[in-house]
């Protein structure tokens, strides 16, 4: 029981976990937002559209069983058997824009994210800060502080890249195939 509540732990705490419960929270909150802006604003226009060449998609119905009601001649939609195009339509515009507008928002705030995270990531850290004020660099202009940074941080991987190069040792063949070269070169110049 122990092991199922901490795999549920990790599946919760997983970042995946997280940025689906964002979205589902965004998506509600603009749902009520874009339902309104289909009902009210395109909706209309469609109907308009529509009722150019007869009725709007209030009454796209496809009607299995009609029933009139006798006494006001009219269709009682509360009896009959039909098919609402009209309301299959509009779910369809309100799906599109629900999923547009998440898009739109998701895709800012990954850029915003991939931006800060690169912000960050070109600040220095405490030792290389201590470094900059040894350089006499004056830590509040940005732009100065960036670039000695990022010399500090290119000098300390060439420096790791020499003393791996010095660490390494060589392999028996690689020490043959030296002096073979140096043979070789010994007796050109003879």
């Amino acid at each position: 029981m122990r092991k199922f509540f901490s795999d549920f732990k990790k599946f919760i705490t997983r970042g995946n976990v997280v940025d689906m419960a964002i979205g589902v929270i965004v998506a509600s909150a603009f749902t009520a937002i874009v339902t309104a802006l289909t009902n009210g604003i395109i909706m209309p226009f469609i109907n308009y559209l529509l009722s150019l060449g007869g009725t709007g998609l209030d009454s796209a119905y496809t009607f299995l069983k009609k029933v009139v009601d006798e006494t006001t001649g009219a269709v009682d939609l509360a009896n009959s058997i039909y098919i609402d195009w009209g309301t299959f339509i509009t779910a369809i515009i309100n799906f599109l824009l629900v999923a547009f507008v998440l898009f739109c928002i998701l895709r800012i705030f990954m850029r915003s994210r991939g931006f800060l995270q690169k912000q960050i990531g070109e600040l220095p850290t405490h030792d290389e800060r201590k470094q900059l004020k040894e350089m006499g660099v004056n830590l509040k202009n940005r732009h100065e502080v960036i670039e000695k940074t990022a010399e500090i941080r290119a000098n300390k991987k060439k420096e790791e890249e020499e003393k791996k190069r010095l660490e390494h040792k060589p392999t028996t063949e690689e020490l043959l195939a030296d002096i073979k070269v140096l043979l070789e070169n010994q007796n050109k110049n003879k």
